[in-house]
């Protein structure tokens, strides 16, 4: 699939835009100014593949804690403001990354103003964010016409100011507002996308409409960034959105395990087998294809394609490599063989 086209804005060490590969966020789920609980959740984050944070600052004592924390991560932080450009600023002087703002609920458009030069003389980027839940009041009708205009007004404002450094989101609770008005942006401005469906619930149906939304957008070409928003555990939405990037061969770290859904040819508990083997698999980085079967019928033409693959049957199971058979197991030995020859690919890792 072809990229769109998008201008490049570096987000610390991270570039988002200018075709540069598509990054995962995520957002803390600590009140900010707890700096210790802070910085394990953002930790935990980094070693599950987050590559940009995003932390709330509702208060002046959470600006002031990102120059603390800054010191203890190692991937670029986003402060994420409403309502006071003062909490702006200040989260610009204590080392913030690039900072997330509503103009609509910024203060006035002098308060704009005063960011925009705050983060122009500290070369720090702006993420323009419009909600559906947010718009302003002069946009009677909630849609992604309007959502639209009330970006293009204030991408006018940044842009008369000579800002440029500039990363947009779009985002509504509907996936198809939310498609339609990126889509309807995309034609418009050259600008990066941070790409999500805000608000999307829970984790088993907000992966779905996340994927849903998101993968469709990225199957056009469209989105620079992503954020899976989940009403979870944070990891969470970080193994989702690299899910979604992998689906689309957008994202290549990791194991992609590919099992069936199993029906009545099945004569083992492969539901089972594979949630061990991902389970013991999780924290491998090198790209592989692992194919988890429990038949006869697709089995062995899967698990031939992939790198390590096993075809499952009553009792004993065949493990392939490279197109090959390997060797033939029992079925209590079935999950160990296969993770042993994903190690042993790996280089060892664990």
């Amino acid at each position: 699939m072809q990229r769109r086209k998008t201008r490049p804005v570096k987000v610390g060490s991270v570039q988002i835009g200018g075709l540069a590969p598509i990054s995962i966020q995520s957002m803390t789920k600590t009140h900010t100014s707890q700096i210790l609980k802070t910085v394990s959740q953002i930790k935990k984050l980094e070693e599950a593949g987050c590559q940009i944070i995003r932390c709330a600052v509702p208060d002046e004592e959470s600006a002031k804690a990102i120059k603390k924390i800054k010191s203890k991560i190692n991937i670029p932080l986003v402060a994420d403001i409403h309502f006071d450009y003062r909490l702006a600023i200040a989260s610009i002087e204590n080392g913030a990354d690039k900072i997330r703002i509503n103009p609509g609920n910024i203060g006035g458009l002098d308060k704009v103003e005063m960011v925009i030069r705050s983060a122009k003389k500290r070369h720090i980027p702006i993420r323009i964010g419009v909600n559906s839940g947010s718009l302003e009041k002069e946009y009677v009708h909630v849609n992604a016409e309007n959502m639209v205009k009330s970006v293009l007004k204030y991408v006018k404002i940044f842009e008369k100011f000579d800002f440029t450094d500039i990363v947009i989101s779009i985002k509504a609770a509907s996936v198809p507002m939310t498609i339609e008005a990126y889509q309807l942006l995309a034609k418009k401005v050259d600008y990066p996308f941070h790409v999500g469906i805000t608000e999307s619930g829970t984790i088993r149906a907000g992966t779905i409409r996340s994927s849903v939304g998101i993968g469709a957008l990225l199957a056009q070409g469209i989105g620079d960034t992503i954020r899976v928003s989940l009403t979870a555990d944070p990891i969470e939405e970080i193994k989702v959105g690299k899910e979604i990037l992998k689906s689309l061969e957008l994202f290549s770290e990791g194991l992609t395990i590919i099992s069936c859904p199993t029906c009545g040819r099945c004569e083992v508990n492969i539901i089972d087998i594979a949630q061990k083997i991902e389970d013991k698999t999780k924290n491998i980085k090198k790209p592989l294809k692992v194919a988890v079967m429990g038949c006869s019928v697709n089995g062995p033409g899967e698990a031939k394609e992939s790198d390590i693959g096993l075809a499952a049957g009553r009792g004993v199971g065949l493990i392939f490599k490279g197109g090959k058979i390997l060797r033939k197991v029992k079925e209590k030995e079935m999950v160990s063989a296969v993770v042993d020859e994903i190690n042993k690919l790996a280089g060892g890792q664990k």
